[in-house]
C-alpha cells in the first residue's frame, strides 16, 4: 500500500514519537517515592532500585527478566515503526544480562487507519522477534486516537549473572555501543530540515536489535550495564552513578554522534525530552562542554546501545573483541570515586 498516496503519515497521529514521549524522570521519581518496595525474597530486582526490567527467581539456575515498552510512531513507515518498538523493548531484556524469550504486544490505533498499516507493524515487530530468539505469542490492542505499540518481553538469565545498575566500580571504563542523536535527528525530520542520510543512519541504528553486544560483552563479567534510551545519556549515566555510589566523568569529544546530529543540536533542534532530561539530571551533572555537545548527552534516544562498566583492564580485548564482531562501540568515560556526574 502506498502511505503517500492514501495521504496516512504516521508520525502526523503523534503529538512526539519513540522515547521522547517517555513521562519526566523527575516526576516519575517523585511519583515512586511513595511506594513501598515489595518484600518478597525472591524479587530479585523490582522498585528498590528500578532497572532496565524486574527479575525474579526461579530456582538456583533460571530467573524471569519481565519488562513493557511501547511509545507513538518514531517514522511514517509501519514496518520500521514496529521493528524499531519491538528492538527497543527487547533490548531491555539483553540489558539485564538475558535473552528473550516471549513476547506480547502492546497496541492502540484508531479504527479508521487502513489494516494494512497495523499488519505491517505486526510483521515487522514479529520478524524482530523472532530474530532476538523470542516469539511473539499475541497481544492486546486497543482504539485510541494517537497510535502506539509495543511489547511485554519475558526472558531469563541466571540469577548470579544479573547486570544491574548499580554495579560500577571505581576503576571502571565506560563504553557505548550505539551513536547518540536519534531525537534530534527525528525531530529535524519533523521539522523538514534533516540532512540527507540522517534519517536513514538513525533508523538502521533504531532497528539494530543490542543482542550481538550483549553476547559479546556476556563473558567480559561486565560490573554495570544499562541501555541508552528516553532519558538520554546524561539520565542513564546518573542513574548508573547514584545508584553504585561514584562519581562517573565522561569525555565530552568522545562522544559518538549519529551523521548530523552535533550540527542539528548546534543549530539548536532539541526535542520535549531534552528539557524533561535536563529537569531530571542537570542539577547532578558539572559540564564544561559546549551546548551542542550538551545536548547530544541529553537527547533522548530510542533503541539506543549499552551503556558497559567494567575493570579498565578488560576494556581493550572487548573492545578488539566487539569491533571484530562488527559491533560499534566508543570508550566515552571512566568511574572513580565520589559522586556526580562530569562531562568535561
Amino acid at each position: 500500500m502506498d502511505l503517500e498516496a492514501a495521504g496516512v503519515k504516521l508520525t502526523d497521529l503523534a503529538s512526539c514519537g519513540g522515547c521522547a514521549a517517555k513521562y519526566s524522570a523527575a516526576r516519575l521519581e517523585e511519583l515512586l517515592a511513595g511506594f513501598v518496595p515489595v518484600d518478597a525474597e525472591n524479587l530479585l530486582v523490582g522498585l528498590a532500585p528500578a532497572d532496565d526490567a524486574a527479575v525474579y527467581r526461579l530456582d538456583d539456575e533460571r530467573a524471569l527478566i519481565f519488562t513493557l515498552d511501547f511509545f507513538p510512531p518514531v517514522v511514517d513507515d509501519p514496518g520500521d515503526y514496529g521493528a524499531i518498538a519491538a528492538a527497543n523493548a527487547l533490548n531491555d531484556v539483553f540489558a539485564m544480562g538475558g535473552m528473550p524469550l516471549l513476547a506480547l504486544s502492546i497496541a492502540a490505533f484508531p479504527e479508521e487507519l487502513p489494516t494494512e498499516i497495523l499488519a505491517r507493524v505486526f510483521a515487522a515487530a514479529d520478524e524482530q522477534v523472532r530474530a532476538s530468539g523470542a516469539l511473539l505469542a499475541g497481544g492486546h490492542t486497543i482504539r485510541d486516537a494517537e497510535p502506539k505499540y509495543g511489547l511485554a518481553v519475558v526472558g531469563t538469565v541466571h540469577p548470579e549473572h544479573i547486570w544491574p545498575k548499580a554495579g560500577a566500580r571505581p576503576g571502571d571504563v565506560l563504553l557505548l555501543t550505539k551513536r547518540l542523536g536519534t531525537g534530534i535527528v527525528l525531530q529535524a525530520q519533523r521539522d523538514g530540515i534533516a540532512p540527507d542520510g540522517a534519517l536513514d543512519a538513525a533508523v538502521a541504528s533504531m532497528l539494530d536489535l543490542n543482542m550481538a553486544a550483549a553476547d559479546t560483552v556476556r563473558p567480559f563479567e561486565p560490573n554495570a550495564v544499562t541501555d541508552v534510551t528516553g532519558f538520554g545519556l546524561l539520565g542513564h549515566v546518573h542513574e548508573l552513578a547514584s545508584r553504585s555510589d561514584v562519581r562517573v566523568v565522561l569525555d565530552a569529544q568522545a562522544l559518538p554522534a549519529l551523521p548530523g546530529a552535533l550540527e542539528l543540536a548546534a543549530s539548536g533542534v532539541r526535542t520535549g525530552g531534552d528539557r524533561r532530561n535536563r529537569d531530571f539530571a542537570e542539577r547532578h551533572v558539572d559540564s564544561t562542554a559546549d551546548a551542542a555537545t550538551e545536548a547530544l548527552a541529553f537527547d533522548p534516544q530510542t533503541a539506543g546501545g549499552l551503556l558497559v562498566s567494567l575493570p579498565a583492564e578488560r576494556a581493550p580485548v572487548l573492545e578488539a573483541t566487539l569491533a571484530a564482531e562488527g559491533v560499534s562501540a566508543a570508550r566515552i568515560g571512566r568511574v572513580e570515586t565520589g559522586s556526580r556526574v562530569v562531562l568535561e
